[in-house]
C-alpha cells in the first residue's frame, strides 16, 4: 500500500482495522475517499452493510454562533454516556491547497485524545452544497464502524444550511442575539430545515427576546414541526455549558418521536433514494464523457463558440444525438 491508495489485500487490512475501531485505520480509509473517487465509490461499497446504525446530528448556523463549541460540548455529553461518536467539520476550502481551513476546529482538541471519539475536519473543495461525496463516504466509514452519534457541522453559509437536513437525522439550526439573523433567519427560510432551533450565546443581552422572534415566525410561516414533533427553541451557552444538557436531552426527545414514526423510514428511504440516484448520475455521466470525449471535443471547439463562429447549443444538440444513434445501434 502506497501512501495515496491501497491495493486489494492492503485495502482489506484497512477495513478489518477501521470495522476494529482503530482510530488510524478510520483515518487513512477516509484520506483514501477523500482523495481518489474511484477510491471513494469502492470504500463506501464496501462499508455499506455495516452502515444505518448511527444517529446523525447536523449542525447549521451562520458563522460566529458558536457551532463548534456547542458540537464541543455536545461530544462530551455523549462520551459521559459512554456513546462511542464521530465529529465531521465541514470547512471552507483553502484557496492555496484546497484543504480545510480549521478556523474553530482548533477548539475540539482535547477530544482529539479520545480513544472513542474521531474527527474529521473536510474542505468543501467547492461542492456547491459544502456537502461533497466524500463528507458523505466519511460519515458512511464513522457509521461502519461503530459510531452510535455522528455530529456534522457544517460551514454555515449557503446551501449547506439546506443540503445538511437532507442527510441528517436532527437538525438544529444555531442562531445568535444580536447578529442580525432575525433578518437572515426570515429570507434563509431555515425554520423549515430545523429540528431544533438553538439561541446560543444566551448569556447576552437580547437572547430571550429573540427566542421569542423565532416562535413567533414559527407560527407566522407555519414552520413549527410536524404531528409527531413540535420544533422548540433552546437556548444555550455552549461556552459556559449552560443549557446543554437541555438541548442534548431535546435531540434525544426528537430521536425517540421520529424513530416511532412511520414517516422516518419513509425519509430515509427517500434520502437514499436520492444520493443513489445522485451517484448515479455521475457514474453514468462520467462513463458517456470518457466514451464520446466530450470534455477534449468541448476544448477543442470553446474557441469557436467564444467568437461566435459555433453556436454551443447546435454542439450540444449534436453531440446528444451522437449518443442516442450509438445506443440505438447496439439495442
Amino acid at each position: 500500500m502506497n501512501g495515496r491508495k491501497a491495493d486489494g489485500p492492503g485495502l482489506e487490512k484497512l477495513l478489518k482495522d477501521a470495522f476494529s475501531a482503530n482510530r488510524r485505520a478510520v483515518s487513512k480509509l477516509i484520506t483514501l475517499a477523500e482523495n481518489d473517487p474511484e477510491m471513494c465509490l469502492e470504500i463506501s461499497r464496501r462499508v455499506y452493510a455495516k452502515t444505518g446504525r448511527a444517529w446523525l446530528i447536523g449542525i447549521t448556523g451562520p458563522p460566529g454562533s458558536g457551532k463548534s463549541t456547542l458540537t464541543d460540548k455536545l461530544a462530551k455529553l455523549l462520551r459521559k454516556d459512554g456513546q462511542k461518536i464521530g465529529i465531521v467539520a465541514v470547512d471552507p476550502s483553502s484557496p492555496f491547497s484546497g484543504g480545510a481551513i480549521l478556523g474553530d476546529r482548533i477548539r475540539m482538541n482535547d477530544l482529539t485524545l479520545d480513544e472513542n471519539v474521531f474527527i474529521r475536519s473536510m474542505a468543501t473543495r467547492g461542492h456547491l452544497g459544502g456537502l461533497s461525496e466524500s463528507v458523505l463516504s466519511a460519515i458512511r466509514i464513522f457509521d461502519a464502524c461503530g459510531c452510535a452519534f455522528i455530529l456534522i457541522e457544517t460551514v454555515g453559509v449557503g446551501q449547506s444550511e439546506v443540503e445538511i437536513a437532507r442527510i441528517a437525522d436532527t437538525t438544529l439550526v444555531v442562531s445568535v442575539p444580536g447578529l442580525g439573523d432575525d433578518v437572515q433567519t426570515l429570507k434563509a427560510g431555515i425554520l423549515e430545515i430545523a429540528d431544533v432551533l438553538v439561541v446560543n450565546k444566551a448569556d447576552r443581552e437580547g437572547a430571550e427576546e429573540f427566542a421569542n422572534m423565532l416562535r413567533a415566525a414559527q407560527l407566522l410561516s407555519g414552520e413549527s414541526g410536524s404531528e409527531t414533533w413540535k420544533t422548540p427553541v433552546v437556548l444555550t451557552s455552549a461556552l459556559q455549558s449552560e443549557g446543554v444538557v437541555e438541548l442534548m436531552e431535546t435531540i434525544l426527545k426528537h430521536r425517540e418521536a421520529v424513530n416511532t414514526s412511520k414517516t422516518f423510514e419513509e425519509l430515509r428511504r427517500k434520502r437514499l433514494r436520492e444520493e443513489i440516484l445522485l451517484l448515479l448520475r455521475y457514474e453514468t455521466s462520467k462513463l458517456i464523457d470518457g466514451l464520446f470525449s466530450l470534455e477534449r471535443d468541448l476544448d477543442e471547439r470553446l474557441p469557436d463558440m467564444y467568437n461566435r463562429t459555433v453556436n454551443p447549443f447546435d454542439w450540444v444538440q449534436m453531440k446528444v444525438e451522437r449518443i442516442k444513434t450509438a445506443y440505438d445501434r447496439k439495442s
